[in-house]
């Protein structure tokens, strides 16, 4: 009987070759693999005993923490389906989640009940609003997740009962549409692009130790609680990336990898304190959520001695992981600036991923020239679909290839390094926002006419949202009276930095604004029209 491919399996293993290593730090407290394995069967337990079916969806409001983690592998090894919600959204945004996947629960940190007790307001279809821990307000749960897992019993779940082609989990996206969609990702697709990553990375194995820099709502933590368990290493949870907090707990724990965007790692370097902690244990960061440069991963290798700094690139809609920019052996031998060169771009393809870069005709672009081309690609890690969206989920895939909407060149090793994006989106701190969902916003201002929101480069997020108004006739408008407008309605980091004031937009001939037209004044004299 060949068994289903679920990363439950992977705390199952790592609770019998590693069950007495701490296997998970989260502040104060320290868990063995055993205990984890333990508190991910009781959160199984408890909630079938509140009724929870296969195909439920479960979300988590949630900072970084060990109850988030245990959920990865608790809520799927019952076939229930695991919704990490961005704590960064408004409760605008959160409210169209809630309404669209319509999750039967919903666990909060209590730092979030502000928020959790808007949401009940909004989300009528939610039944339970749970606290994580301490004391519930009256209009929540009675019982918190602790309280929960106390009561339950930490049995043993059969995972053949599994459909490993099931949804599992479900992040939701920007995407080009005024509304995020929520990405399907199977028990499969997360197996495999464990497995896949493990043997691109071929680190230290039960000798890692990672710190979650990344939030675990973000594109599936770029599956570290996966990878990680996998090879029984260590999980360090940083409830929110804090400088201050990740160079501590880098050199007590004693991190072996790190993945980050720019922006922390440049807070991280140029923190006052960084060179009184010891780093040495630190021999590979890589870089996601947006292209790098050689002169960072330079700084890096300089300021953590020992340290390999590389790119890495992936989408929600591929699990997320599907090239890394590691050296390949034959090609050591290179110069010292080209090996630099291949490591800041966005790598070459995982095991069990196929890439191709194609024109706007399907074709291939010419490897190794300046050709830029659309990066599409095909494997075990692309998304089911998008969450009751047949017609995009065709739009996206069409002929087994997933169309990313990036734009990339491809050299003659099959290094990718990305170059623009087709789509109307906006990269902003490993954070995606989509330029349609704010025009949404914008247009609801009685003063607007027209608007556009563009991505503009910036020094510290590597790309941020500015808006382009139009103001109606005889009506006048500020800067301010619009991003005031747009905080209303959006979460911060979708804000516009800035807005310019226009008598008109370019249009083509269908009436379509031309962004590229808008971008060329913002982008000038830079080699690549993305950050």
């Amino acid at each position: 009987m060949n068994l289903p491919l679920t990363p439950v399996r992977f705390k199952r293993s790592a609770a019998v070759r590693y069950g007495r290593k701490v296997g998970v730090v989260c502040g104060n407290e320290r868990f063995t693999y055993q205990e984890f394995n333990e508190r991910c069967d009781r959160l199984s337990d408890a909630l079938l005993r509140l009724g929870i079916a296969s195909g439920d969806r479960i979300a988590f409001l949630s900072f970084n923490c060990h109850r988030l983690l245990e959920a990865y592998f608790g809520v799927p090894q019952i076939s229930a389906i695991l919704l990490p919600l961005n704590i960064r959204l408004s409760s605008e945004e959160l409210a169209y989640i809630l309404e669209d996947a319509s999750p039967r629960f919903v666990f909060y940190d209590p730092e979030l009940a502000p928020l959790a007790e808007v949401l009940r307001q909004k989300a009528r279809n939610v039944e339970h609003f749970i606290a994580l821990a301490g004391k519930p307000p009256a209009w929540a749960y009675g019982e918190t997740y602790d309280q929960l897992l106390a009561s339950a019993a930490p049995r043993e779940f059969d995972f053949r009962a599994i459909d490993e082609n099931s949804v599992a989990e479900l992040f939701y996206t920007s995407g080009t549409t005024a509304h995020p969609k929520g990405v399907m990702l199977t028990h499969r697709n997360l197996y495999l692009h464990a497995l896949y990553v493990s043997i691109a990375l071929s680190g230290g194995g039960d000798r890692e130790v990672a710190l979650y820099t990344v939030p675990l709502f973000h594109v599936n933590s770029w599956g570290t609680p996966h990878t990680v368990t996998n090879v029984g290493g260590r999980h360090v949870m940083i409830r929110k990336f804090d400088p201050a907090t990740a160079l501590e707990l880098i050199e007590r724990e004693g991190v072996t990898r790190l993945q980050m965007v720019a922006a922390m790692v440049i807070a991280l370097i140029n923190h006052p304190d960084f060179a009184k902690y010891d780093l040495s244990s630190v021999k590979e960061l890589i870089f996601g959520g947006a292209p790098t440069s050689t002169a960072l991963i330079k700084q890096v290798e300089e300021n953590i001695p020992g340290c390999l700094a590389f790119g890495g690139y992936g989408l929600t809609e591929t699990s997320p992981v599907i090239t890394l920019a590691r050296i390949k052996p034959h090609l050591e031998s290179e110069p010292a600036d080209a090996l630099l060169r291949r490591r800041a771009t966005a790598g070459f393809a995982l095991p069990g991923v196929e890439i191709r870069v194609v024109d706007a005709n399907g074709r291939d672009v010419k490897p190794g020239g300046d050709e830029a081309g659309e990066v599409i690609v095909r494997g075990d890690v692309v998304m089911e679909g998008y969450w009751r969206q047949p017609e995009a989920t065709a739009n996206a895939i069409r002929e087994g290839w997933l169309h990313t909407g990036d734009l990339a060149t491809m050299d003659d090793e099959g290094y990718i390094l990305i170059v623009d994006r087709a789509k109307d989106m906006i990269l902003s701190g490993g954070e995606n926002i989509a330029s349609a969902e704010i025009e949404r916003v914008i247009y609801g201002h009685p003063a607007v006419l027209e608007c556009a929101v563009i991505a503009v480069p910036d020094e510290r997020w590597g790309e941020v949202p500015k808006a382009l108004v139009v103001v109606r006739p005889g009506v006048s408008a500020t800067q301010e009276e619009i991003l005031s407008y747009c905080r209303k309605h959006l979460g911060g980091f979708k804000v516009p930095k800035s807005v310019d004031f226009m008598e008109s937009l370019p249009k083509g001939g269908t009436g379509k604004i031309l962004k590229k037209v808008l971008r060329e004044k913002y982008w000038e004299g830079h080699s690549r029209r993305v950050h």
